[in-house]
Parts: structure tokens; sequence; C-alpha cells
């Protein structure tokens, strides 16, 4: 049944969904229902810990042995994603061990990398999912009377073919999908989601140790770091790179929370020009500003008026550039927009560590980098 539960997006009302970690509480309590008393439930139900209900009906519920499984169907609601109708099995069966032991089976992920929520060798089976699990089984336990031991194992099938078209493999997760929430609920359109992401990458590359780093918002800032590895130190592959994709001040905020001593930002001129005004989200939807910045610091740079009128009508930041050739004011015009580049970046990390930016064009190649960033290469040379 459809979690009637829905948030807005722009002027869109759209339909949460509930997550894997959701599901596998539900099923656990299902097959712990199951397993105790010998009753199959009709109707599954939990109190998610953003204090949102959900209840389901159980998709199989079936002994198998000594094992009890159930399965719930995970239901994305409109931000339907790659786990989204897939069925989230429990299995549970009696143990001797006193306690409730979480373990991933089929099609759930196991970490190999440190960093992540979970130590390496776990399955990837997040703290607040076990900790719903816990709370399910342990309350059929205390209602049945039932003081013995239970093993959970937590199944996704298909999982492992499903997660090869996520981050796990590049996360260190291998075999499989991981159990996931926070809030027990799926929020469509979630840029938490995404954050959520990025910081588990900072995070890893905090945990081995690296003292560098370098942002890039997108597949732009990757190419162009495959194109100037030899001119560069440090963008050979040696420094860790974490796409931060529009979030560059989240970004900017998690990596302060761990001891880096110099992050460089590479971008292109359409994502970085907007840090010159202090715009630190650089999606569209928030803010655009390119061609008033560039204009505005034409402007200041001595442009004349009809410059300023074709640079406001400009449709993208190549033309700008263009057009700033033409009255032969590009160097000047960059060089105070990765000024003021610099002095926001440099108040957003509150002197936590060394940051700089790096600008280019698709079209024009290398454009320049911040003072600082200038002596993060000139270090890492």
């Amino acid at each position: 049944m459809a979690l009637d539960y829905s948030v807005r997006s722009g002027n869109k009302m759209l339909r949460c969904g509930y997550t894997t970690g959701t599901c596998a509480a539900l099923a656990a309590a299902g097959a712990a229902q199951l397993l105790l008393s010998g009753e199959r439930p009709a109707v599954l139900s939990l109190m998610t810990p953003k204090g949102i209900p959900v209840e389901v009906e159980p998709v199989e519920l079936y002994l198998l042995g000594d094992t009890a499984v159930c399965g719930v169907v995970k239901d994305g609601g409109d931000d339907a994603d790659i786990t989204d109708g897939l069925v989230i099995q429990a299995h549970l069966r009696k143990t001797n061990q006193p306690g409730i032991s979480i373990d991933g089976g089929e099609g759930v992920g196991r970490v190999t990398s440190p960093g992540l929520d979970q130590p390496v060798g776990n399955a990837a089976i997040n703290r607040v999912p076990r900790q719903m699990i816990t709370e399910q089984v342990q309350k059929v336990c205390d209602r049945l009377g039932y003081n013995g031991g239970i093993e959970v194992l937590i199944c996704i099938p298909g999982g492992k073919e499903a997660a090869e078209k996520t981050f796990n493999p590049m996360l260190g997760i291998t075999g499989g999908l991981s159990v996931l929430g926070t809030s027990g609920i799926v929020e469509p359109m979630s840029e938490q989601a995404l954050v959520d992401t990025i910081e588990v990458e900072i995070r890893q590359a905090a945990v081995i140790g690296a003292k560098d780093m370098i942002l890039t918002p997108g597949n732009y800032g990757e190419d162009f770091l495959k194109a100037h590895a030899g001119q560069f130190s440090g963008l050979d592959g040696q420094i860790p790179v974490v796409k931060c994709s529009n979030f560059i001040g989240d970004a900017l905020d998690i990596a302060m929370l761990y001891p880096f001593e110099r992050v460089l930002l590479i971008g292109h001129i359409g994502k970085l020009v907007k840090l010159a005004g202090g715009i630190m989200n650089t999606h569209s939807r928030y803010a655009d500003c390119r061609t008033e910045l560039i204009c505005a610091h034409a402007a200041i740079c001595g442009g004349s008026h009809s410059l300023c009128t074709d640079l406001m009508k400009a449709a993208t930041t190549d033309a700008c550039i263009e057009l700033l050739d033409n009255e032969q004011l590009r160097s000047k015009v960059l060089e105070s927009l990765l000024s003021a580049i610099q002095s926001h970046l440099s108040r957003r990390v509150q002197g936590r560590f060394m940051i700089g930016a790096v600008m280019f064009s698709n079209r024009y190649g290398l454009l320049g980098e911040t003072e600082m960033g200038k002596e993060i290469l000139k270090a890492w040379n």
C-alpha cells in the first residue's frame, strides 16, 4: 500500500516512499511474528525515525525449515531509484546466542573500504536500519515473551546486479546494495541523498590519511583533470578527487570536519563564476547570475557600455569570453573574478585549510587559478 505522505517540489506535490532500511525492519518484524507465534500478519507497520508511520502488506511470508522469511517491496515514491520495486527480505531463526544479530545475505553488499558507516567486513546495513531492525524484532520478542537469541539475515534478490548501477562499487561496497536510511522516508528529488554521498567520499579520503583533496563539480572537471594530468603535479591520480556536483558549499563544510591541509576546487567557468557572487549551490534553480557577474566585473575593469549590454545578453560563459576578447579585457576580468572567488572560498572555510580554485572552459581551456590555487599547485609540484 502506498505511503500517504507528500512533499512540495516547486509547484508540484510529490509522493514520498520508504527506505530499504524501513523495508528491512518491517520484513524482520513479520518474520519474527511468524517464527515465534506461527501467525502470518496481513499488515506490517512501524513508526519511522522521521515520525511518519508506514504500513505495508508483506509480499511473501513463509517458513523454510527452522527459518521464517518475510519480504517487503521497496517503494521509492515519486523518487523511484534502482531499488524501487525490489523485494527486501528478512530471514530469521532462533539461536543459542543471546541478543539479536544482524547480517547481510544475497544481494546485500559487503564493506571493503574504510570510512563508511560500517567497518570493513560488515554487511552494508547502516547504523539506523540496524537500530530499526533490532527494535522491531525486540518488540515482537517482548510481546510474545521470547527471551532467546534471534539471527537476522537481510537479503535483496537481484541486489547484486542492481548495485552495479549505483555508487557502491566506487565506494568500496561489493556484492550488492546497501540498506540505507536515516529518516526511514525517501523524499523525492532529495538533495540530502547527494550530499550524503559526497560526505562518504570525503570521509573515505580522510580515513586513508589524505591531507590534500581535489573537488570538482562534475564530468567536465574530471575530463579537465585527465587532459592536464601531465601539466600539473597532483592531477595525476595521486590526490583523491571527489565529485561534489552543485553542492560546493556543502562539500567545503564537510571537508572542514576532517584534517585536510589543502583543498583545490577545479571547475568549469559556468559553475565557478557563480562563486564570485558568494553562490555556493550552483544549481540554476537557486541562482544563475553568470552573465551578471561577468558584466559587473567587466564594468569595474573598464568595459564599455556596449560590451556590458552584450554580456548581459550572452547565452553562455564562452560567449562572454569571446566578447571580452573583442575588447582585450579577458585577462583583467578573469583576474577580478578569480579574486572574488578566492575571497568567498576563504570566508567559507574560515582558515581551516588552504582553499583555492582552478577555472577552465571547454572551448578556451585553462582560464586561470586563484591566488591560493596557484600556491596549492606550487606545493604539489
